[in-house]
């Protein structure tokens, strides 16, 4: 199985607490999510409140064509206001590995995602990767930093 890495980083004019309460709850998931894929966290609200290390977090998303998919990610690993793994077990990917991090700066925060994923399909994985998945990605994390930019505001460098 190939498998594919990207790397994001942001930073947010907002403390680390703030950063970590928006970030680890997956409702807030819906708030930066492009809707057109029409993602929905199906959980039950009062079994996620609060993250922990083996939560499990099912969700509904069409990534295209109206295709409605069944997602399930577990809390791997989180160490509180400094990162957390979601891991999928069942959902659209033949592989999901992805680890939010967060560091106080000056100013604010510093998230970083680093997602390592897979595709089912051997060398049609490999295709639709490089046809839609690859660049949806990316366009879903674009859309995430323009929706935090417009919830928190833009993160301006402290000088010391």
């Amino acid at each position: 199985m190939k498998s594919y890495h990207l790397t994001f980083t942001q930073s947010l004019p907002i403390s680390i607490n703030e950063a970590w309460e928006f970030f680890s709850s997956p409702m807030n998931l819906v708030k930066i999510t492009p809707a057109d894929m029409l993602f929905r966290v199906t959980s039950d609200p009062n079994h996620i409140k609060h993250m922990y290390p083996g939560m499990l977090i099912t969700y509904k998303v069409s990534p295209m064509l109206g295709v409605n998919l069944n997602w399930m990610t577990e809390i791997t690993q989180m160490e509180d206001k400094k990162y957390f793994i979601d891991e999928q077990r069942f959902g659209p990917y033949k592989f999901w590995h992805h680890q939010h991090h967060f560091k106080a700066i000056p100013g604010g925060t510093e998230m970083r995602d680093i997602l390592t994923y897979g595709l089912p399909m051997g060398i049609f994985g490999r295709m639709a990767n490089e046809i839609f998945v690859g660049r949806k990605l990316q366009q879903i994390f674009e859309y995430r930093k323009q929706k935090t930019t417009e919830l928190f505001g833009d993160y301006t460098p402290t000088v010391l």
